[in-house]
């Protein structure tokens, strides 16, 4: 599908809910891929720790021609949020072999990750001349053109990168968010459903998956969704006032309330956390139970 419904056709979800699936969105676009979420660097599986670090920097040295090894560092030092760092080396890796496709992706995923769209974009176009089926080049691209609310190119890369990788959850993971963005909640769910059959142990697409069962007045798997994205990241903000507003509409105003407090204990001044707070007749000092 490459069309979205006009405006008049789409599902109007009450205010709060759209806040907080806009804040979710927001978040998803800028933040930087955390260690251990489904990464689109080649590179991913390689921890950014400063031992390995250490350890690629040997490589590096004893192999000063060897694009692939600063392609390698560059996608390390990027996890870790070294980005200049990064860029070095992957303008290294791209100087040493004018035709290494990931290096350009990789370099994109750093522009981007710091809003660079426009040079990230053409990083990624440079990526695909060079592999035109280079899937991970296709889901940055089309993470650029959700940015750059480029909504039906965004579509066809995230359509592309699947074709290539099926079994790529962050592909399913941001056409589920393009979907989401424009009411098109079932088609989100189903592709939220098989990130989490894909990567089970990340919060995010049960997070989002579960904005779009409220969307969807589907309270209880609502719930199930945020009770588990809370369990994977404790420490998940979003997680917490999104289980809050779910327990909220199904007038359970103790987990509701333990929810909300939760978040604020995370982000004391969160506006969303302390309007469910307020709402439900939460009072600061007591304890709720959250389970």
């Amino acid at each position: 599908m490459t069309k979205f419904p006009s405006p008049d056709s789409r599902s109007r979800a009450a205010p709060i809910l759209v806040m907080l699936a806009a804040a979710f969105l927001s978040a998803c676009s800028t933040t930087a891929i955390s260690p251990g979420a489904v990464s689109e660097s080649e590179e991913a599986q390689y921890a950014a720790s400063p031992a390995n670090i250490a350890s690629l920097t040997e490589v590096v040295s004893r192999s000063p021609n060897d694009p692939q090894a600063f392609n390698m560092r560059g996608s390390v030092l990027g996890q870790a949020g070294r980005y200049q760092e990064a860029l070095s080396d992957f303008d290294k890796a791209i100087s040493l072999d004018p035709k290494y496709a990931q290096a350009y992706a990789n370099r994109g995923l750093v522009y981007r990750q710091t809003g660079k769209l426009d040079v990230a974009l053409a990083d990624y176009n440079k990526a695909l001349a060079i592999d035109p089926s280079y899937a991970t080049a296709y889901l940055g691209r089309g993470m650029v053109y959700r940015q750059n609310k480029q909504l039906i190119l965004a579509l066809q890369d995230f359509n592309k990168a699947i074709a290539i990788r099926p079994d790529n959850a962050q592909a399913y993971y941001n056409r589920g968010l393009l979907y989401q963005s424009q009411g098109q909640h079932q088609f989100a769910i189903d592709d939220f459903s098989t990130a989490v059959g894909l990567s089970p142990q990340q919060a995010e697409p049960f997070i989002a998956r579960g904005l779009s069962y409220l969307a969807a007045n589907d309270v209880k798997s609502a719930a199930g969704d945020l009770d588990e994205a809370v369990r994977l990241e404790p420490q998940n903000l979003q997680a917490w006032v999104s289980r809050g507003l779910a327990y909220e509409r199904m007038n359970d105003s103790e987990r509701a309330a333990g929810s909300y407090a939760k978040a604020l204990n995370i982000q004391q001044n969160y506006p969303p956390a302390q309007a469910g707070f307020a709402r439900v007749g939460g009072k600061t000092g007591q304890s709720y139970q959250t389970f």
